[in-house]
């Protein structure tokens, strides 16, 4: 049990979430490379090293923080579980070397802040520290040595390949190897959300990725190390060095990031090309090991299923994942040398022990998108079946073949030219002999054609509502003094620290207010609160810990002085929520029971708070590893991430009255000017990669709301594209809830050299965005005077407001 915390002390409802959350944990972890050393047998002395043994990261900055009670660090962590940690003579000097890198690095972002003529506040915000290099003996003697590395990213800026982020110190090399070569136990454990170049370091026998799991991330690490539990994680994103990414996209460019690399992205690339990775996609291992036999599989109409039976061959219990990959033929259609088309996870196998798995998927869902018929189609020929437990360690288990060529599916292009041709590798070849060979009846696949026709629309429950009132439920909840200060934001007023919520004017007419808060690893609301006068009032300072330090200190003071402080007998509640791991974690699973709980979790602890709508899950693609907010997204592959948005959506939704909001739509990948980057991107990689997940999760969980991203498409906010919300959206996907935006501050946050504006309120509502958050009085007067002047319609206003009703609606009347 922890020194800083007791667990019989906390409320029971932490202590069951933990639990649940629990056993899970280590099917987060990546077991990247396995000498054999470990686990050990009991808790012994351990050399402790690497920034990430006492600043262990439990996920990343901006929206993604959450304000848990409290979180185990790797060295509380293996203390808690009995090991002695002999290095604290080295851990405690470099925790000053780390504080001085900070101070000095902070004074640099102010200054590049007053360079640019822009808040620090905006210019830090995201900001990630290089680690610093640093010279201490390695004098401690210990059974075993570990040296944590740790890498924290963020919102509002992009990683870079430069040392102390995606690239090791010199000091970092220095010591792993080092460690490495005096110690028969070392583990290289990895603290990162993301990827890293270990190249450098890759003679080391044990390297685990630990990611970043939330509150327990500490003993997680401790109960690996002692084989109370075992790593059984798979990559969701391929790892490689710089140069063997694809290079014919554009990254970080300020106004137009162009997308030329197409469909080609992360494995697709680099199998396509004959690119070797270092750790590639779904790679992982584990303290044991696994056969795969008597793989076979079928056909049922349109259904592909694959059966197969994996045996534990090692000495300790373990988890198998099995990956289906599918290689495509090439017609008139380039295609990548295989897709992932379905997956699935043992439960735990004891030595000696095996199980039947069994994996499927319709033809249909593997379609490709012809630009020039502009319909999802199947081109005739073999469908390779590839079936293994990486994406570079499968074997054929046979072919479908489908003799002549099927529309799946009939639209319209609708999202603009990207004013490119997309990449096409000079493809490896994929004419192995399938063996087994099952013709599919083409009549078998059905074809649907989407309708983009307007429906009527039941708008009976605010008709009655005046113009003025329509616009207020149209704009989040906002003071009408006006000025950016009049967003609510991280203020909510009926939730401690919401990120938001919608108007409360209109509660006399029986319409409600909904509340949000940020996510994706778990609620972010505020610890401490008052209840005064019937006002919520929150007790903490209301901005991230990551961005504190780049406020001037007089501001600073202002802030805690005219903070809310508690009265002589004021009551102080508190809200303490559970950070579960970051997206990219919870993907590396393959679990999606382990989504749902995830899900589950968090729509219980906002039935308790009463917050209706939870900002997330989010799930961008990886398409380049230095985006630096990746670790909140789940993985380059738009199966992967919609299956596991899905099932997180599920377990949220299952509670009454509570919904997600699913982010960032569409294309929004770099942080690097993200309110007014335009994402070049062909409307074939948008629809195979790009809305691919979006599409997955919409049909399978229906999320109560979806959130429009910064970024431009082809020219368009993706707030203001119609064809997107509506015609893709609502019409191709079949989404009948709110969309709204991302917190748009009404040009106040643009990067004024922009070459393209920030979105309007009016544009928005016009587009079918029916909620612009978090709302000002500027939002407002510019969508009632657009209103007044026939810019936008009442029609369609009410047809918008509808929708946020009927949410609200549903809340009330404890709808699931």
């Amino acid at each position: 049990m922890s020194d800083l915390i007791d667990y019989n002390s906390i409320n029971e409802y932490e202590r069951d979430h933990l639990e649940r959350l629990r056993p899970y944990l280590p099917e987060c972890t990546v077991l990247l490379k396995y000498g054999g050393q470990f686990p050990v047998d009991a808790p012994c002395k351990v050399a402790l090293y690497g920034a990430g043994a006492r600043n262990t990261v439990k996920g990343g900055t901006g929206s993604g923080e959450v304000n848990s009670r409290f979180f185990i660090t790797v060295e509380q962590g293996l203390k808690d579980r009995g090991f002695t940690v002999t290095t604290s003579d080295w851990i405690d000097p470099f925790d000053q070397i780390r504080q001085k890198a900070h101070k000095q690095f902070v004074k640099e972002v102010k200054a590049r802040a007053r360079r640019k003529k822009v808040l620090p506040a905006i210019e830090g915000m995201g900001a990630i520290m290089p680690e610093p290099e640093y010279d201490i003996p390695l004098s401690a003697t210990g059974d075993i040595a570990v040296y944590v590395l740790s890498r924290i990213s963020g919102e509002g800026a992009d990683r870079e390949y430069r040392k102390g982020d995606i690239l090791l110190t010199d000091s970092e090399v220095r010591d792993i190897l080092e460690l490495n070569r005096v110690f028969n136990r070392f583990m290289l454990v990895l603290n990162t959300g993301g990827p890293v170049d270990l190249t450098p370091v890759m003679e080391v026998k044990n390297i685990l990725l630990l990611s970043q799991l939330g509150v327990e991330t500490g003993y997680v690490l401790a109960d690996i190390l002692l084989g109370k539990s075992y790593p059984s994680g798979k990559l969701a994103t391929t790892w490689s060095v710089e140069e063997d990414y694809c290079k014919e996209g554009t990254f970080g460019d300020r106004d137009d990031t162009y997308y030329n690399e197409g469909i080609y992205v992360g494995y697709r690339y680099f199998d396509s090309a004959g690119k070797e990775p270092v750790f590639p996609f779904g790679y992982g291992l584990g303290f044991t090991s696994f056969s795969l036999q008597n793989a076979d599989f079928t056909v049922e109409g349109q259904t592909v299923r694959v059966m197969a039976k994996v045996s534990n061959t090692g000495g300790f219990p373990g988890k198998e994942t099995l990956q289906l990959y599918v290689s495509i033929p090439s017609g008139r259609l380039d295609q990548p040398y295989q897709t992932l088309a379905a997956f699935a996870k043992t439960g735990e196998l004891k030595p000696g022990e095996d199980c039947e798995v069994e994996l499927f998927f319709d033809m249909s869902e593997i379609a490709s998108y012809d630009e020039k018929s502009s319909s999802y189609v199947l081109e005739s020929g073999d469908y390779i079946l590839r079936l293994g437990t990486s994406s570079r360690d499968t074997g054929v288990i046979g072919a479908v073949r489908l003799e002549e060529s099927v529309t799946v599916k009939k639209v319209d292009n609708l999202l603009g030219e990207p004013g490119f041709r997309d990449y096409v590798p000079e493809s490896v070849s994929t004419s192995e002999q399938a063996g087994k060979v099952i013709c599919i009846d083409p009549g078998c696949i059905p074809c649907t054609s989407v309708s983009y026709d307007d429906v009527s629309f039941d708008v009976s429950r605010v008709e009655g509502l005046t113009d003025e009132e329509l616009c207020y439920l149209s704009i989040g909840a906002f003071e009408a003094r006006g000025g950016l200060t009049s967003a609510v934001g991280n203020s909510g007023k009926s939730v401690a620290g919401a990120a938001g919520q919608t108007a409360q004017m209109l509660e006399n007419k029986g319409i409600g207010s909904l509340c949000m808060a940020d996510g994706p690893a778990g609620v972010r609301i505020s610890r401490n609160y008052v209840v005064r006068d019937g006002k919520v009032l929150s007790l903490d300072m209301g901005i991230p810990d990551s961005m504190q330090d780049y406020i001037p200190k007089i501001a600073f003071m202002i802030l805690k002085l005219s903070g809310v402080k508690p009265r002589k007998g004021e009551e102080i509640r508190h809200q303490y929520c559970t950070a579960i791991p970051v997206g990219t974690a919870v993907a590396q699973s393959w679990n999606t029971d382990f989504a749902y709980v995830c899900g589950d979790v968090i729509g219980s602890e906002m039935e308790l708070y009463n917050v209706d709508l939870w900002l997330a899950p989010a799930l961008n693609i990886h398409r380049d590893i230095r985006c630096g907010r990746n670790f909140e997204y789940y993985s380059e592959d738009p199966l992967i991430s919609g299956v596991m948005a899905m099932h997180m959506t599920r377990g949220v939704q299952s509670h009454k009255g509570r919904g997600v909001t699913i982010k960032h739509f569409a294309a929004n990948n770099q942080e690097t000017n993200r309110y007014n980057s335009n994402s070049r991107v062909s409307e074939r990689a948008m629809r195979e990669i790009y809305l691919r997940g979006f599409e997955i999760c919409v049909r399978g969980s229906q999320p109560r709301t979806v959130m429009t991203s910064y970024n431009l498409l082809n020219g368009t906010h993706t707030s203001e594209n119609r064809a997107l919300i509506k015609s893709i959206l609502r019409k191709e996907f079949g989404f009948d809830g709110v969309v709204m935006t991302d917190w748009v501050f009404s040009g106040g946050t643009m990067d004024k050299t922009s070459i393209y504006p920030a979105p309007e309120s009016y544009k928005v509502a016009k587009a079918g965005g029916d909620l612009f958050m978090p709302g000002s009085k500027h939002d407002y007067d510019n969508l009632l005077n657009a209103l007044k002047n026939g810019a936008v319609t009442r029609e369609q206003l009410m047809i918008n407001v509808s929708r946020i009703v009927k949410i609200m609606d549903r809340r009330s009347t404890g709808q699931v």
